[in-house]
């Protein structure tokens, strides 16, 4: 029995140690846990002339209405500055519940600021989808995300454009299917060229350079409204370079609240660059990834920003 209770207490320290250094690494894309940590760093980001996108993560154990009111204090430090910034939500953190949803837009509509539902796995595409449907008579600025990943995208670009939402474009973190994996640049590009020529907006997010340069050049080719996003944490010298070249707005995605990494350790057999990333952002952090003074410069040379 006192065995048994050891290796109990034993599992449980390890847990609890393991956790704890996942936290740390994953403190390298978010900012702190608090609304306060994220409005200095958006100062910061605004005063050298980037727009903004608050993103609020929610810890699991939260209430759905928790949730509701981070998302609307955000809403109202947004309003108080009145600078470029619009808000980020998850479906799922509200249980896609539409009298949440509701208060969310409310306040949105009242303020004049955008809100855009994130992407999260696939199974919660459709009723993601159904919830920005149900919050769409209500005039408010909506946007959503389409994974390159998934073979879906190309089908819900259609309903994005006829909408009239804005989109995100991204690589993707969640498989589609476990059976097949496709070329996770080839489906960005597919989806890019799915909108372009025809979406109201398009934020190209990536920090890979060749696939922002080439997602940028085809939607500029078709006359669509773009800028480049980009999330705090990852690496970025190397794309405002891009975006400096190519004359195009760049925007920060800036996350708060509770800190997980953006991939999953579980991935690390498929995947060994999974360790490799968790061992640099344990040690590292954020060092070396803000923008660079450098590459500031040349911004402000060659970007009018939104």
């Amino acid at each position: 029995m006192r065995r048994t209770l050891r290796s109990i207490d034993f599992q449980h320290l390890l847990r609890a140690g393991w956790i704890s250094l996942v936290k740390r690494a994953a403190r390298t894309y978010v900012v702190g846990p608090e609304l306060t940590h994220a409005l200095r760093v958006r100062e910061d980001l605004c005063k050298q002339g980037f727009a903004t996108t608050l993103g609020f993560r929610n810890r699991e154990e939260d209430q759905p209405q928790q949730t509701v009111d981070a998302y609307c204090r955000a809403l109202n430090a947004i309003a108080e500055t009145r600078q470029n910034c619009y808000l980020s939500v998850k479906a799922p953190a509200l249980k896609f519940a539409p009298e949440l949803l509701a208060q969310v837009v409310r306040q949105g509509r009242q303020y004049g600021i955008g809100i855009h539902f994130d992407s999260l796995g696939p199974e919660t595409a459709d009723p993601t989808f159904a919830f920005i449907a149900a919050a769409l008579p209500q005039s408010v600025q909506l946007g959503c995300t389409l994974p390159g990943r998934w073979t879906r995208s190309q089908n819900d670009a259609d309903w994005v454009v006829e909408s009239g939402l804005a989109v995100r474009v991204v690589k993707g973190e969640w498989a589609e299917s476990a059976l097949s994996e496709p070329d996770l640049r080839a489906g960005f590009l597919a989806v890019v060229d799915r909108l372009a020529g025809r979406a109201r907006h398009v934020a190209v997010a990536t920090h890979d350079p060749p696939l922002a340069r080439e997602a940028l050049q085809r939607l500029r080719a078709t006359g669509t409204p773009c800028d480049l996003e980009l999330q705090v944490g990852f690496p970025v010298r190397s794309v405002l370079r891009v975006a400096g070249e190519m004359g195009v707005p760049v925007r920060f995605y800036i996350s708060y609240g509770d800190a997980w990494p953006p991939y999953r350790l579980s991935q690390a057999k498929q995947n060994p660059r999974v360790c490799w990333w968790f061992c640099r952002d344990l040690l590292f952090g954020r060092a070396f990834r803000m923008p660079h003074q450098s590459s500031l410069n040349f911004l402000r040379r060659n970007v009018v920003q939104d």
